[in-house]
C-alpha cells in the first residue's frame, strides 16, 4: 500500500475542516454540512475502489472465478 493515499485522505479532511470552519464563522451551516458530506464521499469511494481491488487480487490469488 502506498503512503500516498493516506496523504491524500488526510489532506482532504484538513481542506473540508477548513473550509467547514470557514462557513460557519461565515454563518453558512447548511452549506458547510454539504462541503463535509461531500469530503466524505469522496474519501468513501476511494477507499470502495481500494478494497475492490484487495478483492480482486484476493480473488486472483486463490484463482476463484
Amino acid at each position: 500500500m502506498d503512503i500516498d493515499i493516506i496523504f491524500k485522505i488526510a489532506g482532504i479532511g484538513i481542506l473540508t475542516a477548513i473550509i467547514n470552519q470557514i462557513l460557519k464563522i461565515a454563518g453558512k451551516e447548511e452549506i458547510a454540512t454539504f462541503v463535509t458530506i461531500t469530503g466524505v464521499v469522496i474519501v468513501l469511494f476511494s477507499v470502495v475502489s481500494m478494497i475492490s481491488d484487495l478483492f480482486n487480487t484476493v480473488k486472483t490469488l486463490f484463482s476463484i472465478n
